[in-house]
């Protein structure tokens, strides 16, 4: 169940950046991140009421809390570096943060198996060389990379608080509609500074149209983020959170490819070997 879980959070992932860096091609990142997150609050709100998830409020939500306040800083570097491009570059450096739950693991006293963890050291690999290391170029190249590591981190301490922030499927409907909520705050006050420091809030040429009309795929961006968050924290709870960590950090490879088919985006002959290793790593952190 780790591994399903873990995958389906790679997925989600995945998927998920896909569609916000698209999105912020043409809408501000930080109203990407506010909107797609409200969405997210809505529907979290309806189902802690409809399961009763309120009974789950305990002082662990406070780690919800805090993955809610890092969370937004993560999402907005990370979309700005996607808007930046190219997304099969930017996505796997962003995968670097799973160092920050692995070694969270490791310190708690996990220890994997020799054949998980080799398959922890070709994935990694394997997802970072999915990105053909292009770390070199102009400083827009530069800035992209800058963007990325700063999300890696914030992604790998989310990772990290959410699967603490809750014990049952009903206290994880409300820790994450805890976290939503946060992210909702944070990135609103975000907005709010921005657009008095002259910056816009809607997207030029679109305005509050383009929003509009953009509200299913913001909608899909939110809600995929946030079920990807649900499915890690079960990941955690069902096994090695070393194992589920490297597995659900194999979105950039379904961004990468999402890449190549909507975008025909090349991929190099060092990011078909990346994509590889990945997959050879997965084998070995689901069978070791």
């Amino acid at each position: 169940m780790t591994a399903l879980f873990a995958l389906a959070t790679s997925l989600l992932w995945g998927l998920a950046d896909f569609g916000g860096g698209l999105l912020t091609r043409r809408i501000p990142a930080l109203t990407v991140v506010v909107v797609s997150q409200a969405v997210a609050v809505v529907v979290l709100g309806s189902i802690v009421v409809a399961t009763g998830g309120w009974s789950e409020f305990g002082p662990q939500l406070w780690f919800a809390v805090a993955a809610g306040v890092v969370g937004p800083v993560a999402m907005l570097s990370f979309y700005k570096a996607l808007a930046l491009g190219p997304m099969g570059v930017v996505s796997p450096l962003g995968s670097l943060g799973v160092v920050v739950p692995v070694g969270v693991g490791l310190v708690l006293g996990e220890r994997p198996g020799v054949p998980q963890f080799a398959g922890i050291a070709v994935a990694v690999a394997g997802v970072v060389l999915a990105g053909g290391p292009e770390l070199r170029g102009a400083p827009v190249q530069r800035q992209a990379v800058a963007l990325t590591l700063i999300a890696a981190v914030g992604f790998g301490t989310v990772m990290s608080l959410i699967s603490e922030a809750s014990t049952t499927v009903t206290g994880l409907f409300l820790a994450l509609f805890v976290q939503r909520v946060a992210n909702v705050a944070v990135g609103g006050t975000a907005l709010y500074v921005s657009v008095r420091r002259g910056a816009r809030a809607l997207p030029e040429g679109g305005g509050a149209g383009l929003i509009l009309r953009s509200l299913p795929a913001l909608a899909f961006v939110g809600l995929a983020d946030v079920t990807a968050n649900g499915t890690y924290s079960l990941a955690a709870h069902s096994g090695p959170v070393t194992v589920a960590a490297v597995l659900a950090s194999l979105y950039p490879v379904i961004t990468a490819l999402a890449a190549r088919g909507f975008l025909k985006e090349r991929l190099r002959a060092i990011q078909a070997a990346g994509a590889g290793l990945a997959l050879v790593g997965t084998v070995l952190l689901a069978t070791g």
